[in-house]
């Protein structure tokens, strides 16, 4: 037998198990999502101006007459808001709702990918089309069992391709959670110290929240930087927050869960009184009673013998 036959016959489809359920998800692919879609507002400066303000992004090349969006915001102008689109194609549901009747009840999303063909400028008009990608064979992941299904969507300004956006979700039935003997509680992560942030972690020792400031223009920054991204200077020294903050945003930690960690959680983006902002726990409140806008103060959490971080504590709840 030649090399060439066998090989042939090792990787027969035989040998592979026949799965009649991932047939009938397979032909969903190539099945478009949404045909001819329309963004409901034109690329905007109010729009961008409210993008990089929540990412911190302070690129000239986002403001003024000349100014382009941030290439990450390419989705953001094809998502429907709270009334939705109506030029969704029925696919994807039907898709969605097999997935569910076969017990994959749980969705997860988890990554996306983006290609950038041409800059978005204000007034282009947006439209799009989707299609169903992929829908990988049954995967077992730490979360449960299920599939994942990759939608592709091809984004345009102006009938000009801008972009491609791939999203992948994992459809999932959530795995059990056998007892078993408590184990000792894991430490948690230790934080990244590098020459660039060194100097923060000291003074988190020494309970003082250190923000960086530029020895040129004077323009705060946080997190630690190498150089100014306002001026580009490399001089630079510290000032010692007052501690004194407000809620700028959260998110409350569900899954994945985490060693050293009790979902659900409260994360906040905390604007200091000095106006930059760092990302911290909320604590002092019950997860559900944060919200934007509530002032907190800094406190120094002694997470183990070892580690010390900065939090805030909310003053009482609502």
């Amino acid at each position: 037998m030649s090399r060439s036959q066998s090989q042939k016959s090792h990787d027969a489809p035989h040998d592979v198990p026949h799965d009649p359920f991932h047939e009938r998800l397979k032909a969903y692919e190539g099945r478009p999502a949404a045909v001819g879609g329309t963004g409901k507002d034109v690329v905007n400066l109010p729009m961008i101006r409210h993008w990089c303000e929540a990412m911190g992004d302070t690129d000239p090349a986002y403001r003024g007459p000349d100014a382009v969006a941030p290439p990450t915001m390419l989705q953001a102008w094809t998502m429907g808001g709270l009334s939705g689109h109506t030029d969704r194609s029925g696919a994807y549901d039907e898709l969605s709702e097999l997935l569910d009747g076969a017990g994959y009840t749980s969705v997860v999303a988890t990554d996306c990918e983006q290609e950038y063909l041409r800059p978005l400028r204000p007034g282009d008009a947006i439209t799009f089309d989707a299609v169903i990608e992929s829908v990988s064979p049954r995967k077992t992941t730490k979360l449960g069992t299920g599939h994942f299904v990759t939608t592709r969507m091809d984004i345009r300004a102006d009938g000009e391709l801008a972009g491609t956006h791939r999203f992948r979700i994992l459809k999932y039935t959530p795995a059990g959670r056998p007892k078993a003997a408590p184990a000792p509680r894991p430490r948690r992560p230790r934080p990244v110290v590098n020459r660039d942030n060194a100097g923060f972690w000291e003074g988190v020792a020494e309970h003082r929240l250190l923000v960086q400031r530029c020895g040129d223009c004077a323009t705060l920054r946080f997190p630690w930087l190498p150089g100014c991204n306002a001026c580009g200077s490399r001089r630079w020294d510290t000032v010692e927050a007052s501690g004194e903050g407000t809620v700028y945003s959260y998110v409350v930690m569900h899954h994945p869960p985490f060693p050293a960690f009790d979902p659900p959680y409260a994360v906040g983006l905390i604007e200091l009184a000095e106006g930059v902002r760092m990302i911290s726990n909320v604590v002092g409140v019950p997860y559900d009673k944060v919200r934007i806008g509530m002032p907190v103060r800094l406190e120094f959490l002694k997470v183990d013998e070892e580690l010390e971080l900065p939090v805030f504590r909310a003053g009482g709840e609502d």
